[in-house]
Protein backbone atom coordinates (compact mmCIF):
# COMPACT_ATOMS: atom_id res chain seq x y z
CA UNK A 1 0.00 0.00 0.00
CA UNK A 2 1.44 3.80 -1.20
CA UNK A 3 2.95 5.46 2.10
CA UNK A 4 0.58 8.38 1.19
CA UNK A 5 -2.47 5.93 1.36
CA UNK A 6 -1.41 4.48 4.41
CA UNK A 7 -0.92 8.00 6.77
CA UNK A 8 -4.40 8.77 5.52
CA UNK A 9 -5.73 5.85 7.41
CA UNK A 10 -3.69 6.12 10.38
CA UNK A 11 -2.94 9.63 10.67
CA UNK A 12 -7.02 10.13 11.83
CA UNK A 13 -7.34 6.90 13.95
CA UNK A 14 -4.03 8.26 15.98
CA UNK A 15 -6.01 11.52 16.60
CA UNK A 16 -9.21 9.58 17.32
CA UNK A 17 -7.58 8.24 19.84
CA UNK A 18 -5.35 11.02 21.13
CA UNK A 19 -8.47 12.61 21.30
CA UNK A 20 -9.97 10.31 23.34
CA UNK A 21 -7.55 9.78 25.67
CA UNK A 22 -6.92 13.24 26.06
CA UNK A 23 -10.73 13.50 27.01
CA UNK A 24 -11.12 11.01 29.26
CA UNK A 25 -8.30 12.50 31.13
CA UNK A 26 -9.89 15.93 30.85
CA UNK A 27 -12.94 14.75 31.93
CA UNK A 28 -11.54 12.60 34.84
CA UNK A 29 -9.64 15.69 36.27
CA UNK A 30 -12.77 18.42 35.90
CA UNK A 31 -15.63 15.54 36.97
CA UNK A 32 -18.10 16.96 37.54
CA UNK A 33 -17.67 14.92 41.01
CA UNK A 34 -20.79 14.29 43.51
CA UNK A 35 -19.21 14.00 46.75
CA UNK A 36 -19.67 11.05 48.64
CA UNK A 37 -17.37 8.38 50.84
CA UNK A 38 -17.27 5.57 53.13
CA UNK A 39 -18.77 6.47 56.22
CA UNK A 40 -16.94 6.17 59.66
CA UNK A 41 -18.34 2.90 61.43
CA UNK A 42 -17.45 1.69 64.74
CA UNK A 43 -13.94 4.43 64.92
CA UNK A 44 -12.74 3.05 61.86
CA UNK A 45 -11.79 6.52 59.10
CA UNK A 46 -14.31 7.29 56.06
CA UNK A 47 -12.36 7.29 53.26
CA UNK A 48 -13.00 7.86 49.46
CA UNK A 49 -12.74 4.88 47.19
CA UNK A 50 -12.16 6.76 44.12
CA UNK A 51 -8.42 7.06 44.01
CA UNK A 52 -8.92 10.30 41.54
CA UNK A 53 -11.47 11.85 43.39
CA UNK A 54 -9.16 11.93 46.17
CA UNK A 55 -6.47 13.43 43.72
CA UNK A 56 -8.08 16.16 42.65
CA UNK A 57 -9.44 16.69 46.20
CA UNK A 58 -5.57 16.45 47.68
CA UNK A 59 -4.47 19.02 44.55
CA UNK A 60 -6.35 21.74 45.41
CA UNK A 61 -6.51 21.50 48.72
CA UNK A 62 -9.70 20.89 49.63
CA UNK A 63 -10.62 19.76 53.80
CA UNK A 64 -12.12 16.35 53.50
CA UNK A 65 -10.70 15.30 56.96
CA UNK A 66 -8.86 17.63 59.54
CA UNK A 67 -5.93 15.91 61.60
CA UNK A 68 -6.81 12.05 62.25
CA UNK A 69 -4.29 11.64 65.13
CA UNK A 70 -6.00 14.20 67.15
CA UNK A 71 -9.87 14.27 67.88
CA UNK A 72 -10.46 17.06 66.81
CA UNK A 73 -14.17 18.04 65.37
CA UNK A 74 -15.10 20.84 62.59
CA UNK A 75 -18.47 21.83 63.07
CA UNK A 76 -20.01 23.00 59.81
CA UNK A 77 -23.35 24.13 58.88
CA UNK A 78 -25.06 24.81 55.31
CA UNK A 79 -27.53 27.88 55.44
CA UNK A 80 -29.38 28.29 51.90
CA UNK A 81 -32.09 29.08 53.60
CA UNK A 82 -33.93 29.84 57.22
CA UNK A 83 -36.54 27.35 58.82
CA UNK A 84 -36.70 29.01 62.27
CA UNK A 85 -33.82 26.96 64.08
CA UNK A 86 -30.62 28.91 63.62
CA UNK A 87 -31.28 31.47 66.40
CA UNK A 88 -31.73 28.42 68.37
CA UNK A 89 -28.82 27.45 67.04
CA UNK A 90 -26.41 30.20 67.63
CA UNK A 91 -27.93 29.84 71.13
CA UNK A 92 -27.08 26.34 71.89
CA UNK A 93 -23.04 27.16 70.18
CA UNK A 94 -22.77 30.45 72.62
CA UNK A 95 -23.88 28.18 75.76
CA UNK A 96 -21.58 25.75 74.98
CA UNK A 97 -18.55 27.64 73.95
CA UNK A 98 -18.55 26.33 70.55
CA UNK A 99 -17.33 27.97 67.40
CA UNK A 100 -18.69 26.95 64.03
CA UNK A 101 -19.03 28.00 60.00
CA UNK A 102 -21.78 28.79 58.34
CA UNK A 103 -21.94 28.44 54.86
CA UNK A 104 -24.54 30.93 53.27
CA UNK A 105 -26.49 31.68 50.12
CA UNK A 106 -27.42 34.51 48.58
CA UNK A 107 -30.94 33.60 49.14
CA UNK A 108 -30.11 33.62 52.90
CA UNK A 109 -27.66 36.56 53.33
CA UNK A 110 -30.68 38.90 52.06
CA UNK A 111 -33.71 37.32 53.91
CA UNK A 112 -31.60 37.00 57.11
CA UNK A 113 -29.04 39.81 57.55
CA UNK A 114 -29.42 40.08 62.09
CA UNK A 115 -28.38 36.70 61.76
CA UNK A 116 -25.62 36.92 59.27
CA UNK A 117 -24.49 39.75 61.75
CA UNK A 118 -25.08 37.79 64.80
CA UNK A 119 -22.60 35.01 63.14
CA UNK A 120 -19.88 37.24 63.04
CA UNK A 121 -20.14 39.18 66.12
CA UNK A 122 -20.38 35.79 68.32
CA UNK A 123 -17.04 34.56 66.52
CA UNK A 124 -18.74 32.26 63.57
CA UNK A 125 -16.94 31.59 60.46
CA UNK A 126 -18.85 32.54 57.47
CA UNK A 127 -18.02 30.87 54.24
CA UNK A 128 -19.39 31.10 51.05
CA UNK A 129 -22.10 28.59 49.47
CA UNK A 130 -22.72 31.09 46.32
CA UNK A 131 -25.27 33.66 45.35
CA UNK A 132 -27.74 31.56 43.67
CA UNK A 133 -26.77 28.09 44.64
CA UNK A 134 -26.06 26.80 41.10
CA UNK A 135 -23.96 23.29 39.81
CA UNK A 136 -20.69 25.69 39.48
CA UNK A 137 -19.02 22.43 38.17
CA UNK A 138 -21.30 23.78 34.86
CA UNK A 139 -20.70 27.14 34.64
CA UNK A 140 -17.82 29.17 33.20
CA UNK A 141 -15.36 30.94 35.70
CA UNK A 142 -16.93 33.82 35.06
CA UNK A 143 -19.76 32.88 36.88
CA UNK A 144 -18.16 31.29 39.42
CA UNK A 145 -16.64 34.65 40.69
CA UNK A 146 -19.42 36.07 40.34
CA UNK A 147 -21.57 33.78 42.61
CA UNK A 148 -18.68 34.23 45.00
CA UNK A 149 -17.91 37.59 45.09
CA UNK A 150 -21.60 38.68 45.48
CA UNK A 151 -22.20 36.49 48.33
CA UNK A 152 -18.32 38.06 49.75
CA UNK A 153 -19.32 41.79 49.43
CA UNK A 154 -23.15 41.82 50.83
CA UNK A 155 -21.50 39.74 54.08
CA UNK A 156 -18.85 42.69 54.18
CA UNK A 157 -21.36 45.17 54.18
CA UNK A 158 -23.30 43.42 57.06
CA UNK A 159 -20.56 42.93 59.51
CA UNK A 160 -17.30 44.37 58.22
CA UNK A 161 -15.47 41.06 57.55
CA UNK A 162 -13.21 42.13 54.67
CA UNK A 163 -12.57 38.49 53.46
CA UNK A 164 -13.76 34.65 53.29
CA UNK A 165 -11.43 32.00 53.36
CA UNK A 166 -13.71 28.99 52.78
CA UNK A 167 -16.26 27.83 50.55
CA UNK A 168 -19.00 25.04 49.58
CA UNK A 169 -20.18 24.09 46.29
CA UNK A 170 -23.54 23.61 46.15
CA UNK A 171 -25.09 20.18 46.62
CA UNK A 172 -21.30 19.10 46.71
CA UNK A 173 -20.61 18.94 43.14
CA UNK A 174 -17.36 19.99 41.96
CA UNK A 175 -14.75 19.53 39.64
CA UNK A 176 -10.66 20.35 39.74
CA UNK A 177 -11.47 23.50 37.25
CA UNK A 178 -14.02 24.86 39.93
CA UNK A 179 -11.80 24.30 42.67
CA UNK A 180 -9.34 26.28 41.07
CA UNK A 181 -11.42 29.05 39.81
CA UNK A 182 -12.30 29.25 43.45
CA UNK A 183 -8.21 28.98 45.07
CA UNK A 184 -7.48 31.91 42.51
CA UNK A 185 -10.29 33.87 44.27
CA UNK A 186 -8.69 32.90 47.58
CA UNK A 187 -10.76 30.11 48.85
CA UNK A 188 -10.27 26.79 50.36
CA UNK A 189 -13.24 24.21 49.51
CA UNK A 190 -14.49 22.92 52.46
CA UNK A 191 -16.71 19.26 52.02
CA UNK A 192 -17.44 16.88 55.22
CA UNK A 193 -16.27 13.49 56.80
CA UNK A 194 -19.92 12.99 58.79
CA UNK A 195 -23.30 13.44 57.50
CA UNK A 196 -26.57 12.16 57.27
CA UNK A 197 -29.65 12.70 55.36
CA UNK A 198 -30.79 16.02 57.35
CA UNK A 199 -32.22 18.16 54.68
CA UNK A 200 -35.20 16.89 54.48
CA UNK A 201 -37.59 19.31 55.95
CA UNK A 202 -40.47 16.39 55.44
CA UNK A 203 -38.39 13.30 56.63
CA UNK A 204 -37.57 14.25 60.06
CA UNK A 205 -36.90 11.43 62.74
CA UNK A 206 -36.68 13.26 65.78
CA UNK A 207 -33.83 14.08 68.15
CA UNK A 208 -32.38 10.73 69.11
CA UNK A 209 -31.99 9.94 65.42
CA UNK A 210 -29.93 13.07 64.49
CA UNK A 211 -28.12 11.95 67.98
CA UNK A 212 -27.36 8.72 66.55
CA UNK A 213 -26.65 9.43 62.90
CA UNK A 214 -23.91 11.95 64.15
CA UNK A 215 -22.22 10.58 67.16
CA UNK A 216 -21.98 6.67 65.37
CA UNK A 217 -19.57 8.15 62.53
CA UNK A 218 -17.32 10.39 64.80
CA UNK A 219 -13.71 10.43 64.16
CA UNK A 220 -10.56 12.11 64.88
CA UNK A 221 -10.44 14.93 62.25
CA UNK A 222 -13.69 15.11 61.11
CA UNK A 223 -15.57 17.81 59.51
CA UNK A 224 -19.42 17.74 60.59
CA UNK A 225 -21.55 18.63 58.11
CA UNK A 226 -25.27 19.58 59.60
CA UNK A 227 -28.10 21.89 57.72
CA UNK A 228 -29.53 24.61 59.67
CA UNK A 229 -33.05 23.67 57.82
CA UNK A 230 -33.63 20.47 59.90
CA UNK A 231 -35.50 20.56 63.52
CA UNK A 232 -33.85 16.90 64.33
CA UNK A 233 -30.23 18.84 64.42
CA UNK A 234 -31.51 21.56 66.46
CA UNK A 235 -32.95 19.84 69.01
CA UNK A 236 -30.29 17.08 69.39
CA UNK A 237 -27.31 19.86 68.96
CA UNK A 238 -26.64 20.11 72.62
CA UNK A 239 -26.47 16.31 72.96
CA UNK A 240 -24.06 15.90 70.16
CA UNK A 241 -21.75 17.79 71.80
CA UNK A 242 -21.90 17.36 75.35
CA UNK A 243 -21.76 13.45 74.12
CA UNK A 244 -18.46 14.30 71.81
CA UNK A 245 -16.79 16.30 74.48
CA UNK A 246 -17.25 12.79 76.96
CA UNK A 247 -15.62 10.89 74.21
CA UNK A 248 -12.66 13.02 74.81
CA UNK A 249 -13.59 15.32 71.72
CA UNK A 250 -12.50 18.77 71.35
CA UNK A 251 -14.29 20.88 68.51
CA UNK A 252 -12.21 23.80 66.92
CA UNK A 253 -12.96 26.47 64.55
CA UNK A 254 -12.53 25.84 60.80
CA UNK A 255 -9.20 28.34 60.91
CA UNK A 256 -7.49 26.34 62.68
CA UNK A 257 -7.53 22.94 60.74
CA UNK A 258 -4.01 22.82 60.18
CA UNK A 259 -3.23 19.19 59.14
CA UNK A 260 -5.14 17.83 56.14
CA UNK A 261 -5.74 14.37 55.37
CA UNK A 262 -6.68 12.60 52.28
CA UNK A 263 -7.82 8.72 52.31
Amino acid sequence: MPRLKILKIVLPICAAIFLSLSGTVSAYANGPYHFGFKKSRDGALPSIADEGFMNVLKEHQAIFLGDTQNKELYLTFDNGYENGFTPRILDILRDKNVSAAFFVTGHFVKDQPELVQRMAKEGHIIGNHSWSHPDLSQVGTDRIRTEMDKVQVEVEQLTGQHEMRFMRPPRGVFSGRMLEACSNLGYTGVFWSVAYKDWDVNLQQGANHAYNSVMGQLHPGAVILLHSVSRDNTEALGRIIDGARQRGYEFKSLDRLVQKTYR
